[in-house]
């Protein structure tokens, strides 16, 4: 993460009712030197959260009183736009996929893996980083292409070259519907609204060799 980032923009929002995970994801996340506010109530949060504050939250779904899904709706109410980093040890696909569709970054169940949950914060933080300066002109591929976290990293090169979705899942060992629901962030995350589309970012960006597709580009 560059040294030129606002105080603010890399201030990290940890919301979990359960106190061992609020106080090892908190140590996990200041020893990346990170700015954590740490807090056990959905409402506490929104009571202690102005406006204009930048950086990232970290959710639990899953809280007694006010629930993740229940900040992120208080969020879009106050129009606060702070990408949402879900974790969850109880997810299923509802709560996934309406977590997704009101506009989460990322959602990670519980354990989980360390460097996946630093990565996508620092993806998240550039992110909004990035939105917030609104770079234009030639630099916004590497823009866009550095919103996608991890998983849908995994996704959109194989999806710009023309694999099907049972191909993906196959190669990556998820199930089809998976899939389907990264491509559709995949698409809405970079702006496309057809499969060339992706594929030219990919390209844009000097991530795919135009010899090297398994989907013919329309003129």
């Amino acid at each position: 993460m560059s040294n030129e980032s606002t105080p603010e923009a890399s201030t990290v929002y940890l919301v979990d009712d359960d106190a061992g995970m609020l106080e090892s994801t908190q140590w996990l996340l200041e020893s990346v030197g990170l700015n954590v506010q740490a807090y056990s109530d959905g409402r506490k949060f929104l009571e202690a959260l102005e406006d204009n504050q930048g950086g990232c939250v970290v959710l639990d779904v899953r809280m007694p009183g006010l629930g993740g899904l229940n900040v992120q709706e208080e969020l879009q109410k106050r129009r606060i736009e702070l990408p949402i980093i879900f974790v969850s040890g109880h997810a299923d696909v509802p709560i996934v996929v309406r977590a997704f569709k009101s506009g989460a970054f990322d959602f990670i169940e519980k354990p989980f893996n360390e460097q996946l949950l630093l990565d996508s914060v620092q993806q998240a933080l550039e992110s909004h980083h990035q939105s917030s300066r609104q770079q234009f002109g030639d630099e916004s591929t590497d823009a866009l292409i550095s919103t996608l976290t991890r998983r849908e990293r995994d996704v959109f090169l194989p999806m710009a070259q023309g694999y099907t979705s049972r191909e993906i899942a196959d190669q990556l060992g998820v199930s089809v519907k998976t899939i389907d629901l990264y491509r559709a962030r995949v698409m809405k995350r970079l702006g496309a609204e057809r499969l060339p589309d992706v594929t030219g970012i990919a390209i844009t960006a000097g991530l795919l060799d135009p010899s090297n597709l398994r989907v013919e580009l329309e003129p």
